[in-house]
């Protein structure tokens, strides 16, 4: 994560940063035809090649689906819901069919009193790749009011729950948190799914081992984690 973000994420934000990279593009960027309109970003192409997802008009908005994670430091089940957010999962699986998020790292461990989460999904470890496109935001809206803000402003990400990072609104890629403690924040972050309790464990360990230190700081509270994550495989295993 680039150092000019550490101020704003201190503050509890999960940005994922732009690579900076700029084409020169002579047509618009292409946009899919369904409700879910996932945009190319020609100024920050795909970390690794992908299509634009299906985007069909009647995209699937209930059921839910389990997708199998084992990583480096343990399992890490998921369970995506297609209500909450559909062209959220409908991306995410569409992803992991391509292998986008297969031998990719954790990049990010934060241990803020307000803000434990793990972040993953950028093949280039750096806080800055994501899948060449974007897309809207599906926020949530019944998240309770969290107790340490006193202007009402921040939400309850609690404990297990699986949302995704952006780098402001209608942003979203393929960047994602899991979240191993109660954290506060505005709820400017999509809600698409839960950790299982073999992944809690496994986020549990990972949170245990904090945050590698830097020179310019010894006991830090947001960087890398000290134990390397890997996503070895991540596959749709059962739909319900």
């Amino acid at each position: 994560m680039k150092k000019t973000l550490v101020t704003a994420l201190a503050a509890g934000a999960l940005f994922v940063a732009g690579n900076g990279v700029a084409t020169a593009a002579d047509a618009p960027p292409k946009t899919t035809h369904g409700p879910c309109q996932y945009t190319e970003t020609p100024d920050e192409p795909p970390a690794r090649p992908v299509p634009l997802p299906p985007d069909p008009r009647h995209t699937p908005g209930h059921g839910k689906v389990d997708v199998a994670i084992p990583t480096s430091q343990g399992a890490l089940p998921l369970r995506l819901d297609r209500a909450k957010a559909p062209c959220t999962v409908q991306s995410f699986l569409h992803l992991a069919r391509h292998r986008f998020y297969d031998h990719t790292v954790c990049h990010r461990l934060t241990a803020y009193p307000t803000l434990k989460v793990l972040q993953c999904g950028d093949p280039t470890a750096t806080g800055e790749g994501g899948p060449g496109y974007k897309y809207k935001d599906e926020l949530p809206v019944d998240l309770p009011p969290a107790p340490t803000d006193p202007t009402g402003a921040r939400r309850v990400y609690a404990r297990g729950l699986l949302a995704m990072a952006n780098a402001g609104p209608d942003t979203n890629g393929s960047q994602f948190f899991v979240v191993y403690g109660d954290s506060a924040l505005r709820p400017n972050y999509t809600v698409f799914g839960t950790v299982g309790a073999e992944g809690l464990k496994t986020l549990d360990k990972v949170a245990a081992g904090g945050i590698q230190p830097t020179a310019e700081d010894p006991a830090p509270v947001d960087g890398t984690p000290v134990l390397r994550t890997e996503l070895l495989r991540v596959r749709p295993d059962c739909w319900f």
